[in-house]
């Protein structure tokens, strides 16, 4: 029996792959970034053939990396980058435009135009979500109107429309198979939470044509196979899809209602299981589908901060105050304090639970006494700040008091910011030994769905922990620091 599965991780700067056996063992892995694109302020893009080549090649070069014969491969599971979006024509496949970047602002004056008409309470109540730039509705919108005959195409059924993981499956599967999972159609503005469908009358107002739209299926399902990929066999089954925050939150094995997890990427992504009903926000947190495995369909509560690693990366190119991101913890951990320095991160807007894409980022409480040393701690302070706006939120939304937060993503293993973390929220910080939760996220889905584990018990007891951070600042000092911040966003 095959007992291997391949892991996709298809992110906002590289591609990775990982071959992981049945006991969470990786035994082959690679990684390749990738062109970021800039048109304008505000704007950003990716080159989808570029995703897909480098895609290609990490997949090549990790099972080569395996040692293993390729057909041992059980399943596939893809995990991606959300909103980014991306529009193709059927029979050729190629793309129409680049990839629109979930990240990319510049469908604002669209979104502002939904609000004036009083339409963002029907899409909360219906989508779970905001009218922002940063969902994928406006950016299909977007493309219809500005690239020449993409409309009309459109009508007439040639084009089709995908996130990363519907594009990833078409190319994977030959373009057999145009689908997208639950979690990540949730991220789109024109799915119903309820039905876990398409919705007309959200399509209807963003003018998006529904022939365009993939079929939406579970997370952990056979949703098509392999054919004619380089370095693949036909016939191995792409069987795993899921939104790299729901997957990180499946990742962590946070599968009861009130498991909550933090992945510090790029951005920083805060996700609350609430189980088999969605809970409806007073306190614009995003509504959204966890996953759907075995015929149920799990939600959660989300908070996303589009700044989180990002900031450190600004600290390292654009101010080069360090020569790469590693070295922030050592140089911040050399204060013992920021020193009064309050850094707001809004570099392309606030995210949750602010929702404010003009905003743009503040360095107040600046003396003649601040040294790199004190900006490089607000910078991680001002990245866990933004987690407490978003948890305090959260709580109220769902009446669960949180005792434990889990942790992961790449910025989790900075030992200093996980502690002030902790100290700001006053709850216990839990770091998995494995950070790639994303990663296991995709795999779990792919292996349940292939029989290489038998059910989330089965996989749960692989987890394992690292490392806990106990919050020990005093509440006094914890209350005077939330103030500077909330002082500082009202002026981003």
């Amino acid at each position: 029996m095959a007992r291997y599965v391949l892991a996709i991780d298809q992110g906002t700067t590289s591609s990775r792959a990982f071959v992981i056996d049945a006991d969470l063992r990786v035994i082959g892995t690679a990684q390749a970034e990738f062109r970021q694109q800039y048109p304008q302020p505000g704007w950003v893009e990716h080159d989808p053939e570029e995703i897909w080549t480098s895609v290609a090649n990490v997949v090549r070069e990790a099972v080569a990396k395996a040692k293993i014969d390729s057909k041992q491969i059980a399943g596939i599971g893809i995990t991606n980058q959300r909103e980014t979006t991306i529009i193709w024509d059927r029979t050729t496949g190629q793309p129409i435009h680049n990839a629109i970047v979930w990240q990319d602002r510049r469908t604002a004056d669209c979104c502002e135009a939904l609000k004036r008409t009083g339409k963002e309470s029907l899409f909360m109540q219906k989508a779970g979500l905001v009218l922002d730039p940063y969902f994928s509705g406006t950016k299909i919108a977007w493309l219809l109107d500005n690239v020449p005959g993409a409309r009309c195409r459109a009508q007439a059924g040639e084009l089709a429309f995908g996130t990363i993981d519907t594009f990833l499956t078409w190319r994977l599967t030959g373009g057999a198979t145009h689908v997208t999972d639950v979690s990540n159609a949730s991220r789109t503005l024109a799915m119903n939470l309820t039905t876990c469908d398409w919705d007309n009358e959200l399509l209807d107002l963003l003018q998006i044509e529904r022939a365009l739209m993939p079929k939406i299926v579970a997370s952990s399902e056979v949703v098509g196979k392999t054919h004619s990929v380089d370095g693949l066999p036909d016939g191995i089954p792409v069987a795993g899809m899921a939104g790299d925050q729901q997957a990180a939150l499946f990742g962590q094995c946070c599968s009861a209602p009130g498991d909550a997890k933090c992945t510090y990427g790029t951005g920083s992504f805060l996700l609350m299981n609430t189980g088999a009903k969605p809970i409806h926000s007073r306190n614009r947190m995003l509504t959204t589908v966890a996953w759907r495995l075995n015929g149920k369909t799990a939600y959660a509560l989300e908070g996303s901060s589009f700044i989180a690693g990002a900031a450190v990366q600004w600290l390292r190119d654009g101010l080069k105050i360090i020569e790469s991101a590693a070295e922030i913890e050592a140089l911040a951990a050399s204060v013992p304090d920021s020193g009064g320095v309050i850094f707001v991160p809004a570099l392309v807007g606030l995210g949750a639970p602010h929702w404010r894409a003009d905003a743009r980022g503040v360095i107040s409480g600046i003396t003649r006494g601040t040294t790199a040393a004190h900006l490089a701690r607000a910078t991680l302070e001002g990245i866990a700040f933004q987690q407490y706006d978003i948890l305090a939120a959260m709580q109220e939304d769902s009446g669960i008091k949180l005792s434990a937060l889990k942790v992961d993503g790449g910025a989790a293993a900075n030992n200093l910011l996980m502690q002030i973390q902790a100290d700001l929220l006053g709850v216990e910080i839990v770091r998995p030994k494995q950070l790639e939760t994303t990663v296991l996220g995709a795999a779990f889905l792919a292996g349940l769905a292939t029989g290489v584990w038998k059910s989330e018990g089965d996989i749960a007891h692989h987890w394992q922990e690292d490392r806990r951070f106990q919050p020990s600042l005093a509440a006094k000092r914890r209350t005077d620091h939330l103030q500077k911040w909330r002082h500082a966003v009202e002026k981003a």
